[in-house]
């Protein structure tokens, strides 16, 4: 098992009735809410926490990119990106990932992570995304052309960094004349690729087409289950065995002294960040058009009611939605879980919601030195 620490920047300064005042954090929640003052010193403890990570022996530290939204306070993920490639020196830097239909010129994409890549000394993860429905609002952009913006856009990119230039690119998005840039990533023949997603059947599919590493987010451990087996299944109708470093898990952790200290502590901030900062209405998510039928109706299976209905902290650790308690109990059910899931990267968010920079850290103390290196030397039952 490999562990990549996590964060998302939350923005946890939302007043007290926000869920009944406000109809979503996302989108439309005035932005005269922020505070820039507030938001430096969120920015400088949320980066010490990932570069800490590192210290503490986590693989790989994770940003991400969303938009217009007290969810999370990272529209440029490259910015972030580069500054902890400045202040580490071993942990790989991946970048949860780059919202490429979002994006009117995928050549910038290219460009920057060979940038990142190269001054890193080849640290870099790529993440590709279509970016989630709201960031279709937020760019007022059909989220019909999403798919196929995401494809030609992910398909120049890897031409871009695989094939010498300069050469034309004939695309019905992003038609180019000269394709050539300098500088070319450090790894070759490309920056190892993952792809997060929420269960899309097209997105699992895609994923093993091109054997890049799966990623799933948020969602209950019986899904993350379904949806793995899912990827394997399709790696093995394409004439291979998708192996555990093709498998991700995104989750929150937070490790107490005991089970029920630990849910006396870390229920405010899982509860804040399932109720308020992810309250939004179905259709801001999932606008028509976003999902084939097919996979609308298995993410709304998987998704049912978040955002949209409240949530305790007990029902998330109940269902593996997020896992709260001791070390031993949180151990004991990430080794069961993986005997059922087979994935080799763990995402962990020992950061969420509203929880204070003192509180992260120590619980990503906790989680290191009494969970992870028990769980990295697991062998799950999937490949024995």
């Amino acid at each position: 098992m490999k562990f990549t620490y996590f964060h998302l920047m939350p923005w946890p300064h939302l007043p007290e009735d926000f869920e009944e005042t406000e109809r979503s954090a996302w989108v439309t929640y005035p932005n005269s809410n922020f505070d820039p003052k507030r938001g430096q010193e969120l920015y400088l403890e949320y980066l010490s926490e990932l570069v800490y990570a590192e210290e503490l022996g986590y693989d790989a530290i994770a940003v991400n990119e969303h938009h217009q939204t007290a969810y999370g306070l990272m529209p440029a993920p490259n910015i972030m990106a580069s500054w902890l490639i400045a202040n580490t020196t071993k942990a790989k830097i991946a970048i949860l990932g780059n919202a490429i239909p979002l994006r009117d010129h995928p050549l910038r994409i290219a460009e920057e992570l060979a940038m990142m890549d190269v001054i890193s000394g080849g640290r870099i993860i790529c993440g590709f995304v279509r970016g989630i429905g709201p960031e279709y609002h937020n760019f007022t952009m059909n989220p019909a052309n999403g798919l196929d913006r995401f494809r030609e856009a992910h398909d120049l990119i890897m031409k871009a960094w695989t094939q010498p230039g300069p050469f034309r690119w004939e695309g019905h998005h992003y038609p180019l004349e000269y394709v050539n840039p300098w500088p070319r990533p450090m790894q070759q023949p490309h920056p190892p690729v993952w792809v997060p997603s929420q269960g899309s059947g097209e997105t699992i599919s895609w994923a093993a087409e091109h054997r890049y590493t799966f990623v799933i987010t948020f969602t209950p451990h019986r899904n993350v289950t379904k949806f793995m087996q899912q990827y394997r299944d399709e790696a093995r109708s394409l004439g291979y065995e998708a192996s555990q470093d093709q498998m991700a898990w995104a989750v929150p952790i937070y490790i107490g002294e005991t089970d029920e200290s630990a849910m006396a502590e870390a229920a405010p901030h899982a509860e804040y960040m399932f109720n308020k900062l992810l309250k939004r209405p179905w259709p801001v998510f999932f606008p028509p058009g976003y999902l084939s039928e097919a996979s609308a109706k298995g993410v709304s299976r998987a998704f049912s009611g978040i955002g949209t209905q409240r949530v305790l902290a007990e029902k998330l650790n109940e269902e593996g939605q997020m896992l709260i308690g001791s070390a031993k109990t949180v151990l004991e059910r990430l080794k069961a879980f993986n005997d059922e899931d087979g994935v080799g990267n763990l995402v962990v968010l020992n950061q969420f919601g509203s929880m204070p920079h003192d509180m992260a850290v120590a619980n990503m103390q906790r989680f290191a030195r009494d969970v992870m290196p028990a769980l990295r030397e697991h062998q799950s039952a999937v490949y024995k």
